[in-house]
């Protein structure tokens, strides 16, 4: 069986940096993907996909990225289900992230290059420090 996706699009909103009980990090964002066709008015429709990141990816993303980030996403898809306030089952569909390749530059520019990123690359991929020659 196979669970992989890949995405590209702009973060709707800035990530949200939170802790489990545990202290584990989790970030939450929505990214916005252009469908490949127009609709009747000739406009591009989007679809706008929640993304789950954890630990140290989730922090990396939490400090270099806000909203209208253009990024690359690779993951997992997991739907959820939880129960509300009034007692209704409700369902969630998410990608759980693997990998985030940060595909622009912040607006400020150097953001990122100054930034310390924790074991990762400028474009969201985990570094070795150890050189093999």
């Amino acid at each position: 069986m196979l669970n992989r996706v890949i995405l590209i699009g702009r973060l709707t909103h800035d990530p949200e940096l939170r802790y489990t009980a545990s202290g584990v990090a989790v970030a939450n964002f929505s990214i916005a993907v252009e469908r490949p066709y127009t609709n009747a008015q000739g406009e591009r429709e989007a679809d706008f996909i929640r993304i789950v990141a954890w630990r140290k990816l989730a922090e990396v993303c939490a400090n270099n990225l806000g909203k209208g980030r253009l990024v690359a996403i690779e993951g997992r898809i997991q739907v959820r289900s939880y129960e509300n306030q009034e007692g209704e089952r409700r369902h969630i569909t998410e990608v759980v992230a693997d990998d985030v390749r940060f595909l622009d530059w912040p607006k400020e520019q150097g953001k990122v290059a100054d930034a310390d990123l924790g074991g990762f690359d400028d474009l969201g991929t985990e570094v070795d420090d150890e050189v093999p020659f």
